[in-house]
């Protein structure tokens, strides 16, 4: 029997949605050993000088618990 945990973290990219996401995982990955996937839970983009300036994304982190 494995027991897992979720998370919520933010993430941010001037790269896109993907890169925000990789920043994410690999921030997290870090201190949370055993994660086994994210779920986007949503995104929004910061605009400056009416550019999307950076992308971000909140991510909910799954982890198994040892």
């Amino acid at each position: 029997m494995s027991v897992a945990k979720t998370i919520e973290i933010i993430a941010s990219s001037p790269g896109g949605i993907e890169a925000a996401i990789r920043e994410g995982i690999t921030k997290a990955s870090e201190t949370v050993k055993g994660i086994e996937g994210a779920w986007v839970k949503d995104t929004k983009v910061i605009v400056g000088d009416n550019k999307v300036t950076e992308w971000r994304v909140t991510l909910a982190v799954t982890f198994v618990v040892s």
